[in-house]
């Protein structure tokens, strides 16, 4: 199981989010305990009111190269483990972030 899944309207990805973490980037695949498989990614946000989930949102949009009205987060608006959708081609969208990953 991968940290993503293409879905009938495009595409599911399973993150574990760092607020204050520094930078905004991503930082490849990690597995958890119960052997689930999550995206790594840290934003500088701050995780109140909301601005570190914005700051995910803009940084997902920026590496699929979608806007930002195309994701939503779709679970854990309050948690370190986040699921956001991204509307469009689920192929696509899915060879676009793997590129990303194998760069870091």
């Amino acid at each position: 199981m991968t940290a993503w899944s293409v879905t009938p309207d495009g595409l599911a990805i399973a993150i574990r989010l760092t607020p204050r973490g520094g930078r905004d980037s991503l930082g490849g695949i990690e597995t958890l305990a119960d052997g689930r498989q999550v995206l790594k990614a840290r934003v500088r946000a701050a995780p109140t009111e909301g601005e570190a989930n914005a700051a995910l949102i803009v940084l997902l949009a920026e590496v699929l190269g979608v806007s930002r009205s195309q994701l939503s987060l779709t679970a854990g608006a309050s948690a370190r483990l986040k699921r956001i959708v991204a509307r469009g081609d689920g192929e696509a969208l899915a060879a676009q972030l793997q590129k990303r990953i194998c760069e870091i």
